[in-house]
């Protein structure tokens, strides 16, 4: 069988289709994306930092476009998604509980997630936890005082703050709702009043090759060492298994310009010839969250991508290269800069604090453009009227000078 020949930039495009990031949406969206994107992603990574978006509404942004954010909120609340330990902290879709169940019922093995040693010498007051929410409903660790006032850090966490993350992570209780993205926490049978450990369990084997099911279709093109990172899985025998899937025509191969042999997901196969062929088009362009699960591996972007990327936010200040909350920028199949940026809620501002352009890049008029209507577009949605500028390359200062008025959006 001939293997297919593809471009890099194809490779790309073939990426970004499987991610939903290749075109700008078509219409606008409706509350059912929500959960259809993360479907489509698989995983939908939760950070709290909120400096500009939060993380995953911002995911959801660039492929969605304009959306409320209450719908994310609204998914998680009727039951359709879920929340647990995955790549790391993640919104899932429900029906995954079952890949991911195995975790939670050996919580010994989640690292620094479960401590052992703080749930056994706190066992009754974590029993009469337990009883506190069977009998009064949902709980949130701010629903409890600290006994320390002023306390803070990882360190000084309030007792009960402790016992909920412990019981989390060993599945004993789920988040039902988030309320200001503070987790609220309800008993697991009541979360899941269906599942039954003794019929629905599946082993770790099966759970893990569906992981890696849902990894291949959401990546859409990889290296069968790109596979493990997505569900954070360790261990792994790739080789029969990808062997199995080229047998039964789960994947098939194909040869990439620059990256040699890579793996096409049998989702993609319909775009296989029109990517062959350089006719798959890129037209979005957009501001990607740090925790984009096209970053998130930091290896694949550079590979794929060529595009050399880190989060400073955990580096001292000093040691910083482009700024503290640093956001990749895309623009028609390719990752060409990064900005640091700040939302002014009560000015309406978007503080666009540096701009860096990746190097050698040639500036045009469709590069101008499509970055110009992706910042207007992530200020707008964030109710920003308007958009400052600080360090910005020179090309893009003399088109935009300073920064621009925006009207609000409708």
């Amino acid at each position: 069988m001939t293997v297919v020949q593809l471009s890099l930039r194809a490779a790309r495009n073939l990426h970004l289709a499987a991610q939903g990031l290749l075109q700008k949406p078509r219409r606008r969206a409706r509350p059912s994306d929500v959960a259809d994107a993360i479907s489509r992603m698989s995983l939908l990574q939760i950070d709290t930092i909120n400096i500009v978006a939060r993380s995953p509404y911002l995911v959801l942004f660039s492929r969605l476009g304009q959306f409320e954010p209450g719908w994310l909120d609204g998914a998680l609340a009727s039951g359709e998604l879920i929340e647990y330990w995955a790549h790391e902290a993640c919104f899932l879709p429900k029906k995954d509980f079952s890949l991911i169940r195995h975790r939670m019922l050996s919580p010994e093995n989640m690292g620094w997630k479960y401590r052992p040693e703080w749930m056994n010498a706190h066992a009754e007051d974590i029993r009469q936890l337990l009883a506190y929410i069977e009998e009064n409903g949902p709980v949130r660790s701010a629903d409890f005082e600290h006994p320390r006032k002023g306390a803070s850090g990882w360190w000084e966490w309030k007792p009960q703050k402790k016992h909920l993350e412990g019981l989390f992570t060993a599945g004993k209780v789920m988040v039902t709702e988030r309320r200001n993205f503070q987790r609220v926490y309800d008993l697991t049978h009541r979360v899941m009043p269906h599942w039954d450990d003794t019929l629905h369990l599946i082993e770790q084997f099966e759970a893990e090759r569906q992981m890696l099911e849902n990894s291949a279709r959401s990546l859409g093109i990889f290296r069968p060492e790109w596979l493990a990172d997505y569900y954070r899985l360790k261990n792994l025998a790739l080789k029969p298994l990808i062997e199995a899937w080229l047998l039964s025509g789960n994947v098939v191969r194909v040869k990439v310009d620059k990256l040699g042999e890579m793996l096409v997901h049998h989702s993609l196969l319909p775009l296989l010839e029109k990517a062959q062929q350089n006719q798959l088009r890129a037209t979005h362009s957009a501001v990607l969250s740090p925790f984009d699960p096209v970053v998130w591996d930091r290896r694949r972007a550079e590979v794929l991508f060529n595009f050399s990327y880190r989060l400073e936010c955990y580096t001292p200040a000093e040691k910083r290269r482009y700024g503290y909350f640093v956001l990749p920028l895309l623009h028609k199949g390719a990752l060409v800069g990064r900005m640091d940026a700040k939302m002014h809620r009560k000015q309406g501002e978007l503080e666009v604090i540096s701009l860096y352009l990746e190097e050698g890049l040639k500036v045009t008029g469709s590069l101008l453009e499509g970055l110009h209507n992706a910042l207007t577009e992530f200020a707008l949605w964030q109710s920003a009227t308007h958009i400052s500028f600080g360090t910005l390359p020179e090309e893009l200062r003399e088109t935009w000078g300073t920064g621009w008025e925006m009207a609000p959006a409708s």
